[in-house]
This record gives C-alpha cells, sequence and structure tokens, in this order.
C-alpha cells in the first residue's frame, strides 16, 4: 500500500479520542444542539443562513450554564459542544463531519489548491528537517534554497535535533503572505549554516501528479485529488501530449479521494462530445440538477482507460462512471469506494465548518454508487481494509447481492452495476503474496533513504538532461542495495534475507524512481516506477 494511501480517511472519520469521559453529556445534548446548529450554520456556497425556528427557549444554552455552575468537575464546553456535533453526525451518515476551526485552513488548502508559505516539500530525516524540492516560482526556490540542504534553526529556535514532528514544521514555516520567518540551511560542502529571511507567499497545491507519454501514442496523466485548480492543470497536461503525439490516454485515479464536483466534470467535458450527460444530483432539499458536456474537448476521439482502486472516491467515481456509462473508455483496476454522497460545506460563527450530505450523485445510466453504511461508520471504512486482502472479481455472480443491481452502458448495452461503487471492465486483484506484502513494508524506508543519500551525494544527480536519460543510463548499485537493506533493517524492517535477496530488482527499481523524483518531481517517480506497474499493463492491452 502506497504512503499517505488513506491520510484522507481520518478526516472523514471524526475524533473519537476522549470521547467516553463525557458521553452521560453528550447524549444529553444532542437533540436540544440540532435547534442552535440550525441558526448557527452559514452557507459557504450560497451565502444563505439557515434559521430553524425556535420558540425562544433555547434549551442547549440551559443546559451548558447548569453544567458549568453545577458540575462535579470543571468541564471544557467548547471541547462538550465539538464532541455533541460529532455523536449527532455519526447518526447520519459517515461523511456528514464536522470540522473544527483549528483545521479549518488546512481542510480547505486541499480544495483551493493553494497555501500560504515559503514554498518547499520537505521530509525529515534522522531528525533534520531536510528539502526534497523547493516548489518552482515559491519564495524559497526564488532565494537559492534547493533539495537536499537541511533546515537547523527556524527564527534562531533550534530544529535539528529534538524529534520534531512534521505538523510542527508546517506550523513554523506557514504563514500569512508577506510576512517573513528566518530559516538556518546546512548545505553539503558548505562549512558553516547559511541564514534566508524568506518572506511567505501563495504557494500552488498541484494535484495533477504526472503527466508524460508512455510510448510514441500513449499519455499517462495521474490526478490526485479535485481541486479547484485541477481542470485547469489537465488541460495544460492534455494539451503537451497531444502535441507529442497521444493517440491513447491512460488516465490515473487510482488513490484518489475525490473533491470538487466542478473539477471532475469539466474534465469529463474534455473527453466527451457536446450534450452529453456526466452526472446528476438529486435530494430532499435539493432538486434534480444535471451537468453535461457542452463544448469541444481536447481529447474527444482518442482511446481512454481510466485506473481506478478501493481509494478512488467521489469525484474520481464520477469520472469512471461517466467514461464507463458512454462506452468512452475502459475502466481498469479494483472496485472503487463507493461514496455516492455529495457534501455541501457551511461555516459556523466561531470558524468551524459543517461539511453535510445535502444529495446524491447518480451516473448517466441512473447508478448511485455508494456503499451501503446501515451498520454503522466503523464497519463502512473497515470494509476496504477487507476488500484489499481479499479476492474480488467484476462479474456479477460474485458480488453481493446489494451490489447487483445492473444497468446498461448507454451505447453499447454493456451491463455495469449500481451499488458498492464502480466495478472495473477490466480487473487487476492486489498482490497478497508474502513477497509482495513486504516489498510494500521495503518502500515505506526509501524515501527518507533516498533523501539521505541524494543531500549527502548531490553530485549522483547531476549529468542528466532528461528523465528518459536518466531512465537508460542510471542504475543503483549492488553497494547502495546492501547500504538501504541495513538502513531500513535498522530502522525497523523485518529481516529477511531470502525475500529481499528476491525483490532486488524491484527494489532498485523504486529506489531509482525516488531518485529520479528529486530531479522530475513526480513525473520523474512515475515515469521508472509505473514501468513496474501490473494495472498499467492491464490497460496497455486495451489499446
Amino acid at each position: 500500500m502506497d504512503n499517505g494511501e488513506k491520510e484522507w480517511i481520518s478526516n472523514l472519520r471524526g475524533r473519537k479520542e476522549n470521547k467516553q469521559v463525557y458521553m452521560p453529556l453528550v447524549f444529553s445534548l444532542v437533540l436540544a444542539f440540532g435547534v442552535l446548529l440550525g441558526y448557527m450554520v452559514n452557507s459557504v456556497t450560497t451565502g444563505k443562513t439557515s434559521i430553524i425556528a425556535s420558540s425562544g427557549y433555547d434549551k442547549i444554552q440551559e443546559v451548558l450554564r447548569h453544567i458549568q455552575w453545577k458540575y462535579v468537575d470543571t468541564v471544557n464546553t467548547a471541547r462538550l459542544t465539538d464532541m455533541t456535533i460529532d455523536q449527532m453526525l455519526s447518526n447520519l451518515d459517515p461523511h456528514s463531519v464536522y470540522i473544527p476551526a483549528r483545521e479549518m485552513a488546512e481542510t480547505n488548502e486541499q480544495l483551493e489548491g493553494n497555501f500560504e508559505g515559503i514554498g518547499i516539500e520537505f521530509f525529515i530525516v534522522q531528525d533534520t528537517i531536510t528539502v526534497v524540492n523547493a516548489i518552482p516560482g515559491g519564495p524559497a526556490e526564488s532565494l537559492g534554497i534547493r533539495a537536499g540542504d537541511r533546515i537547523v534553526k527556524i527564527n534562531d529556535t533550534i530544529v535539528a535535533g529534538i524529534k520534531i514532528k512534521e505538523t510542527d514544521v508546517k506550523k513554523k514555516l506557514r504563514g500569512p503572505s508577506r510576512t517573513q520567518v528566518k530559516v538556518s540551511i546546512l548545505r553539503a560542502a558548505e562549512s558553516k549554516p547559511i541564514d534566508y529571511v524568506i518572506t511567505r507567499g501563495k504557494i500552488p497545491l498541484i494535484s495533477v501528479d504526472a503527466g508524460y507519454m508512455i510510448d510514441s501514442r500513449t499519455g499517462y496523466i495521474r490526478v490526485s485529488n479535485f481541486s479547484a485548480t485541477t481542470a485547469n492543470e489537465f488541460r495544460e497536461k492534455l494539451n503537451i501530449l497531444r502535441d507529442a503525439g497521444m493517440q491513447h490516454l491512460i488516465l490515473d485515479l487510482r488513490g484518489n479521494p475525490g473533491g470538487y464536483l466542478q473539477a471532475a466534470t469539466e474534465m469529463v467535458d474534455e473527453l466527451l462530445d457536446d450534450g452529453k450527460l456526466i452526472v446528476y444530483t438529486t435530494g430532499k432539499a435539493t432538486p434534480r440538477t444535471e451537468y453535461k458536456s457542452h463544448r469541444a474537448g481536447l481529447f474527444e476521439d482518442g482511446k481512454v482507460c481510466v485506473l481506478i482502486d478501493q481509494w478512488s472516491a467521489s469525484a474520481s467515481e464520477i469520472m469512471a462512471g461517466a467514461i464507463q456509462d458512454w462506452d468512452r473508455g475502459i475502466v481498469v483496476g479494483r472496485n472503487s469506494f463507493g461514496k455516492g454522497l455529495v457534501q455541501e460545506q457551511f461555516r459556523l460563527r466561531d470558524g468551524s465548518g459543517l461539511r453535510l450530505t445535502v444529495s446524491r450523485y447518480y451516473t448517466p445510466s441512473g447508478r448511485c454508487i455508494q456503499r451501503d453504511y446501515k451498520n454503522g461508520k466503523d464497519n463502512y471504512y473497515e470494509q476496504i481494509n477487507e476488500r484489499y486482502f481479499s479476492d474480488e472479481f467484476p462479474l456479477s455472480d460474485t458480488l453481493p447481492a446489494s451490489d447487483t443491481v445492473t444497468y446498461k452502458t448507454l451505447l453499447k448495452g454493456r451491463k455495469v452495476y449500481g451499488g458498492g461503487g464502480i466495478h472495473p471492465d477490466v480487473f487487476v486483484p492486489v498482490d497478497t503474496t508474502a513477497p509482495a506484502v513486504y516489498l510494500r513494508k521495503i518502500r515505506s524506508y526509501i524515501p527518507e533513504f533516498v533523501y539521505k543519500e541524494t543531500s549527502l551525494h548531490p553530485d549522483m544527480l547531476k549529468g542528466y538532461t532528461s528523465v528518459a536519460d536518466f531512465a537508460s543510463r542510471f542504475t543503483v548499485s549492488d553497494g547502495t542495495l546492501n547500504e538501504f537493506y541495513r538502513y531500513a533493517t535498522g530502522r525497523g524492517l523485518n529481516k529477511d534475507d531470502k525475500k529481499f535477496t528476491a525483490l532486488s530488482d524491484k527494489i532498485k527499481l523504486y529506489i531509482k524512481a525516488h531518485i529520479a523524483k528529486q530531479l522530475w518531481r513526480m513525473d520523474g517517480y512515475y515515469y521508472i516506477a509505473n514501468t513496474d506497474d501490473e494495472v498499467i499493463r492491464a490497460a496497455l492491452k486495451q489499446f
């Protein structure tokens, strides 16, 4: 399983810690709090305030006053209120969530496609903040900060060797545009630290990770999430690959948790001809809304293959479903997550947020692919883990009864399924053999090892004119491989000489991919790593 594959789930699953202490109080507040919540909610997207009729009697405030004045112990009523909201929403659906004010900024960064800071990607290597990449056009790059630099002080405070956490680094380096932060950097071949005063700015978050030609006719684009900037990023990649001669497109949505619906519909519009339904939504308080292709797309004629897996959700499923329903292309991989609920985000008066399910979305053939969640949120998410390590099949007679509602594609009349996610046309199971599981554990140690090696030996990154040149000439030596093995086992990897030796070629490939990432970012990584990808091999066969 790739690093970070599940990180997006944590925000949706809610915050369970320390809830048991106040649960009797929580349940007493749930019903009453609904009245107050209706008054507080203020829609970000519509600008309208929803007010629930009240007789003037504010029960929740009365209960809180009694708790504050009379309860046997001192209680943090703000935290109690947050817990009450969490408990209330947990009885609705798994995707209606409360976002505390302290988390709103980071939550919105991913959707808006930017943040404010100095513009570096970093990794904590041996308890030292190591720059992986200075984001092009950002403040750090403009001052000459580069990959391999090690940050030892921030605002004259030592940050190396103190077991600093990634979240603390972000807090120290990020901040409003036009504010300044001082960093001290150690650089290979320099005897003394270099001091920089960096003026923070707005930094783009790239959501289209990679786009390159696999061969003379086949282009590859990987999309990590759907933000406000994703559609434009996608168009830029399409134009570049079309100019390079692309006739076939592999669109990789594996691990993509979704995001803005509009980003997905705009991207599908580039692949479908005019007037075709892409998706429609409807709910109790929201009338049916249809999204159709309406302009000449950049790639309406070439062949398309969409890659999905169990972590492809929401907007990813909208794209895959539209391509599948219109017989525009083939879907390859594993069953998608199964999220067919649409959330609207409301900003509350204290700066916190409510992400509330307001409708369901349906693919062009009429499918709602939302998985069943009647057994609770924990079971809902645990199903994904169970699917990951079990065999799945795209055939109707092997699907659970709840997932056997059949539909027909709109042009060729092929059988497709509603419920339980998007079922691929070509299924590629996950490899759960012992060597494959061991390789996934090994891969988690590679990034840190590579960042350490490239920062200590920057010359290994020099002399390559392109990623293709690097792919053909660079080799990972047996000495480097053995050094990595010592490093990984020293960091906690279970020692297994036989398995490690059997996997040596694959391990070398992923070390090489991470080195390529230092030079060409994610384009370099996927250019190398994808040569050992079973799902991509299956996709190429479709062309």
